[in-house]
């Protein structure tokens, strides 16, 4: 007998909800700038198919310079802002949105301030460190035991990660997603986030954040298009996930110096 294929069906929610869906999106740089975009057309797509939409947190506490920009959408009048606000004001006049911009990190030291904008039903993490990944599951931590029906309800986390010339997407949930019964498929209710599964590499990951001193030595860091390829293919799975209400896959390995992307599969 075959095996049934291994399918994570949508949470109901993200469906069909009451409001706009709730975004926290971490990280302002070359993925997060790139996929705030991605977001905004997913956003204004919704709508026009009679879905409430997106309502988006961008957290971020770095300030603009030179060397951001080519890879990172910064124009030369956005030096010297900070990256959140520069994003946020230039999205909310283009798209008419009505999206915030908070210049702090997303880490357990700001806990007070996030227990009053942290919570959403969707995390999109663009952070350069494992230990910036490391806080974030804190965080969510503390907040898995709030009222599962309360609106802000935590549901999903995706990181993205790069190198120069790789990166990866890991779609996971944020504790277990009823499934509905199915004859044809596996339904799998969990997700397995980023630490969970690379734990190990993460934790003996030697973390090395230090600024770029112009374009051209964050090039030799970080490709040009390598964000901007991650960034887009990440939206075209949350997008899967709001379009077909459900996924054979959750997340990806990316190779742009070879043109090669291998899927991961739901488990």
């Amino acid at each position: 007998m075959k095996p049934q294929t291994a399918i994570h069906y949508t949470d109901n929610y993200l469906i069909n909800p009451t409001n706009p869906i709730t975004v926290n999106l971490i990280g302002a740089g070359g993925t997060g700038s790139n996929m705030l975009t991605a977001l905004a057309k997913i956003n204004h797509s919704l709508i026009a198919l009679g879905h409430p939409g997106l309502h988006l947190n961008l957290f971020d506490d770095d300030i603009i310079t030179p060397a951001n920009q080519g890879r990172q959408l910064f124009a030369d009048a956005e030096i010297g802002l900070p990256k959140a606000v520069a994003l946020i004001n230039r999205t909310n006049r283009f798209f008419g949105t009505k999206w915030k911009a908070v210049t702090e990190q997303f880490n357990t030291c700001n806990l007070k301030l996030l227990s009053n904008q942290g919570k959403a039903n969707i995390y999109i993490s663009c952070v350069d460190t494992a230990s910036a990944r490391f806080d974030i599951t804190n965080v969510l931590e503390e907040f898995t035991g709030y009222n599962n029906w309360e609106r802000n309800k935590c549901l999903y986390w995706m990181d993205i990660g790069n190198s120069r010339h790789t990166g990866q997407v890991i779609l996971s949930t944020i504790g277990n997603i009823p499934q509905p019964h199915s004859k044809l498929f596996r339904a799998v209710s969990n997700l397995p986030s980023v630490i969970e599964e690379f734990r190990e590499q993460l934790e003996s990951q030697n973390d090395n954040n230090e600024p770029s001193c112009s374009l051209a030595e964050a090039l030799e860091k970080q490709d040009l298009f390598i964000n901007s390829t991650l960034a887009n293919m990440a939206a075209s799975l949350l997008w899967k996930l709001f379009r077909d209400g459900m996924t054979q896959h959750r997340g990806f390995f990316l190779n742009l110096a070879e043109f090669r992307s291998q899927p991961i599969m739901v488990g």
